[in-house]
């Protein structure tokens, strides 16, 4: 049989976790491409714009206003268990982080809302938009924080449920409000969607025999919140290190050869992004949390070998069938103007192939709290990603961006197994 009762145990988990995280991402994925069909229709190319802009907006100052210790949190409360003393200072200690850094970023929005909608909006007009956003966003720091102790928790059916709500609510919401009000309509839904969330969660959560208020009256514990800082430098690495690589890319795709040509990138890049988001939620919702509990290496290299053995063969199917019917993909998509895409997906999709496999390594850097080791990495590897395909652009033209993104992960990949191999080796 080659697998013991503890193997198989294990297979039995991540496959229903894989399940249940397949069904919220799908759900998510279908709420996500209506809501930017109803951009696309009701507010036209130049509001899709805009809401992207204010997506990235809110997707950096999210990560700040939350402290960035969600992973530190999940991590932690997976290692420490349901009935460790240590759990209530956790949580509190989390919690006055979270609310402190929110309250200080949502004023830093209110005071700096006609600054910020004129440089993301182009117009003081929306500067409403961030004035309620800068007052509901402790609500969404809120809501983050119960969803990565519930991960932490491993309560992944709850953790799921919330997430479908959230994503069939929003979906309605939004779409609704797009048709109403336009572009004021999708702004007002993204700075809102989560604060009637909140209040389901918290209904959901009422009779809860772990997250209860009393869990979260200790007093600040400075050792904690170091530990806590750790989680929080890597996540500040990797909202500043990745958006930015990718816009320096895509400004040199467009002064170098066309503007087009970066669109045509962003859409290989989207279509990555969109058939791999069931295995990254999967890493985040149950691989976290997983390996943050075993202390033996032994067992920590079987956990591995698992998750390879199980996921691996997962992304390679999904990426052969996506190579297959790349021209179906496309037209479901995008339109036939996006057909010069066809080129990159090859290499494009060899390279997520090896994203995955160096991904199933790196989750031991937050699972085991490698800071130091995890941001070198996080800054190299996105600095190497914006050599790599400058010069693959110049020798190659476009094609070279699938050429630049294989090779980087590779070496990626051999890079994790060197800086792990302590955690799973004798």
């Amino acid at each position: 049989s080659g697998c013991n009762r503890s193997c198989k145990s294990f297979q039995m988990t991540l496959v229903k976790t894989s399940i249940l995280s397949f069904i919220a991402t799908a759900i998510k994925m279908i709420s996500v491409l209506a809501i930017t069909k109803a951009v696309a229709i009701y507010v036209g190319p130049v509001g899709l714009a805009l809401v992207g802009q204010f997506q990235n907006f809110s997707q950096l100052v999210m990560t700040v206003a939350q402290g960035a210790i969600n992973s530190g949190v999940t991590k932690y409360t997976a290692e420490y268990g349901k009935d460790d003393k240590r759990i209530s200072i956790l949580f509190s200690t989390a919690s006055k982080i979270s609310f402190f850094s929110s309250l200080v970023v949502g004023a830093g929005i209110v005071i700096f809302s006609q600054y910020a909608s004129l440089y993301f909006l182009k117009s003081e007009d929306y500067s409403y938009i961030f004035v309620i956003f800068g007052f509901t966003i402790v609500l969404f720091v809120i809501n983050n924080l119960l969803l990565s102790i519930l991960n932490g928790l491993k309560e992944i059916k709850t953790w799921v449920m919330i997430n479908i709500i959230q994503s069939i609510y929003s979906l309605i919401f939004t779409t609704l409000l797009i048709v109403w009000l336009g572009l004021d309509g999708a702004l007002i839904a993204l700075v809102t969607n989560q604060s009637v969330i909140l209040l389901i969660v918290l209904w959901m959560l009422r009779n809860h025999p772990i997250i209860k208020a009393e869990n979260f009256k200790e007093k600040f514990n400075t050792p904690e919140a170091k530990k806590l800082a750790g989680f929080a430098a890597m996540a500040i690495t990797s909202a500043l290190t990745v958006p930015v690589s990718h816009l320096i890319v895509r400004n040199y795709i467009g002064e170098t050869l066309s503007w087009e040509d970066a669109g045509y990138w962003q859409a290989i890049w989207y279509i990555s992004a969109m058939y791999l988001m069931v295995v990254t939620t999967t890493l985040s919702v149950y691989y976290l949390p997983k390996l943050s509990e075993i202390t033996d290496n032994a067992e920590l290299r079987k956990e591995l070998w698992q998750g390879y053995k199980i996921i691996m063969p997962i992304v390679i199917a999904m990426s052969v069938g996506i190579f297959v019917l790349k021209d179906f993909t496309i037209w479901l998509l995008f339109t036939e103007e996006f057909i010069p895409i066809r080129q990159l997906f090859l290499w494009q999709l060899v390279g997520d192939v090896f994203k995955i496999s160096a991904w199933l390594l790196a989750y031991l850097m937050i699972a085991k709290a490698m800071t130091k080791v995890f941001i070198i990495t996080e800054i190299a590897f996105n600095f190497n990603f914006v050599l790599l395909s400058i010069w693959s652009v110049d020798q190659f033209g476009l094609v070279g961006m699938s050429y630049a993104f294989a090779v980087n992960y590779a070496v990626y990949l051999v890079v994790m197994v060197f800086v792990t191999k302590k955690a799973w080796l004798d």
